[in-house]
């Protein structure tokens, strides 16, 4: 049993106070995961040629900033390090695959989160609220972010193996359920040279669906296809640059309900990480039919 939630701000007037609406819906799903959490956060895109990067270490007492002197002097590359915790957002010139390889061999205690134009992410051990205080959640802005809270099944307690799961840039995942055939669709992308990090069955949805976007499909298309391909139960809930999309597999067994107003669009796995948003007993509530596709696209950031 895990929760997931999400908040998009049709109203640019709301995308200040983003972090504010998100937290009471991630520390309310602690009862459905309270073993670890993780929030992405979408704001404007940077500029084509910088890169948001979002590093995790354990060591909370990790120099940030001779990593970014370091990376700047190795590579050329702009690095501007904004660290917390044992966080940090890099936003830098550097491509994303040198990072990658870089960090594998200056810094291998780092581990590259998150990859994109818009994407913040945040994820570590520890109970939802405990993290969201940690990581100081309420003051995130942007135009649309999705959260979980996870209670283990399947592969370990860890930051690696928590929620949300990227794959590319500026694309990521969460998921309440459990796939039976993970290994062989896993077997199938590592063909194709796609890595995993992780066993988690959720990092190989993930990777299935950035591989058909890769090879030119949209999310949807995508999407469409792992309906075939995905065995076992499931409520998907991923994000991209101006997107939030949802779906729930042919059972739909897992729960999810949604809220909508002319001001945004809300998801959770019960409705009670919704009772406290503005207006929410004018919003038009639903629970989201199975095998069908929900796109709301967010508004350009204020």
């Amino acid at each position: 049993m895990c929760g997931i939630v999400g908040f998009l701000a049709k109203d640019a007037a709301l995308q200040d106070t983003l972090g504010e609406f998100l937290v009471p819906m991630l520390t309310c799903m602690g009862e459905r995961g309270p073993d670890s959490a993780g929030l992405a956060v979408f704001s404007a895109p940077l500029p084509a040629s910088k890169r948001r990067f979002s590093l995790w270490t354990r060591d909370w007492h990790f120099d940030w900033a001779s990593l970014g002197r370091r990376l700047a002097a190795d590579t050329g590359a702009q690095a501007d390090l904004g660290p917390l915790e044992n966080h940090a957002i890099l936003i830098s010139t550097v491509p994303v695959g040198l990072l990658h390889a870089w960090l594998d061999q200056q810094f291998p205690g780092v581990h590259l989160l998150s990859a994109g134009r818009s994407i913040d992410l945040y994820k570590d051990e520890g109970h939802p609220a405990e993290i969201a205080r940690r990581y100081e959640f309420s003051r995130l802005a942007g135009t649309h972010g999705i959260g979980h809270t996870r209670m283990a099944t399947e592969s370990a307690v860890s930051p690696a193996h928590a929620h949300p799961f990227t794959a590319g840039e500026d694309f990521c995942l969460v998921h309440n359920g459990s796939l039976s055939n993970p290994c062989s669709i896993r077997r199938r992308l590592e063909k194709q040279g796609i890595a995993f990090e992780t066993d988690n069955d959720t990092e190989a949805a993930c990777r299935f669906l950035e591989w058909r976007m890769t090879g030119g499909e949209t999310l949807e298309q995508a999407l469409a296809a792992a309906f075939k391909e995905l065995d076992g139960f499931y409520t998907l809930l991923m994000a991209t640059t101006d997107r939030m999309v949802l779906v729930r597999d042919r059972f739909a067994c897992k729960p999810a309900v949604v809220a909508e107003t002319a001001a945004y669009v809300a998801v959770g796995s019960e409705y009670r990480a919704l009772a406290h948003l503005p207006d929410i007993r004018h919003a038009r509530l639903f629970e989201p039919a199975p095998e069908q596709i929900y796109s709301w696209t967010a508004p350009a950031s204020a």
